[in-house]
């Protein structure tokens, strides 16, 4: 009998310390989660700026106004509080 809850107590430590330590243990499984949520919030700023990015493309490509605008405010020509018209005249 002494044998049988020595195996047992032995069987429960060695389970306990693979639960705990090693190879799909809490510690593992937990650092995995964080960096998972750390990976969607990243996604997700690149997401967002991805979507800024696309559609100052559409703009740029659709409007000949906006590649002037945007080649006059790179050159310094547009102030942070001046609104940019284009008039073409005919």
């Amino acid at each position: 009998m002494k044998l049988l809850w020595t195996t047992m107590i032995v069987l429960i430590l060695l389970l306990q310390v693979r639960l705990w330590v090693g190879e799909g243990s809490f510690a593992q499984v937990w650092a995995l989660e964080k960096s998972i949520a750390e990976q969607r919030e990243e996604n997700s700023e690149l997401a967002t700026r991805n979507e800024r990015l696309y559609a100052e493309v559409r703009n740029l490509r659709n409007e000949q106004s906006a590649v002037e605008e945007r080649a006059r405010m790179n050159l310094g020509l547009i102030r942070e509080d001046e609104t940019f018209f284009l008039v073409v005249e005919n």
